[in-house]
């Protein structure tokens, strides 16, 4: 099975943000492809990011630190910075890891960044 066929990544740029939608599954083999597209300059440039997770069937400890790189850089560029929730797997894991709690997140990639998350 390829990396294709286990992640497939989507960017769409909006008027105020460029949301990169993720499907399928983001662990050791497929957390590269999403470094790579997060470093693009369309996300780079961007007002503001958002990583669509309802989407994502799963995620181990290589996607979350790719999650949370992508967070620092966009702090870094002073992008504001958000993810949806995912799917229970997904939820579980960021909670459990305590990511939830440092993350702005959305209800939906539509949601206002300015919305008080949760």
């Amino acid at each position: 099975m390829s990396v294709e066929d286990r992640l497939q990544i989507v960017t769409r740029a909006e008027a105020d943000r460029v949301i990169v939608e993720l499907h399928g599954e983001l662990d050791l083999a497929s957390a590269p492809a999403l470094a790579g597209e997060l470093a693009r300059g369309q996300v780079s440039r961007a007002e503001a990011v958002v990583l669509d997770l309802q989407d994502l069937d799963f995620v181990d400890s290589s996607g979350l630190r790719v999650i949370l790189e992508a967070h620092e850089q966009a702090a870094e560029r002073g992008q504001p910075f958000a993810v949806t929730e995912g799917s229970p797997q997904v939820k579980r894991l960021l909670s459990i890891a305590g990511v939830d709690e440092h993350l702005v997140v959305l209800h939906s990639a539509d949601q206002s960044l300015a919305q008080e998350p949760r």
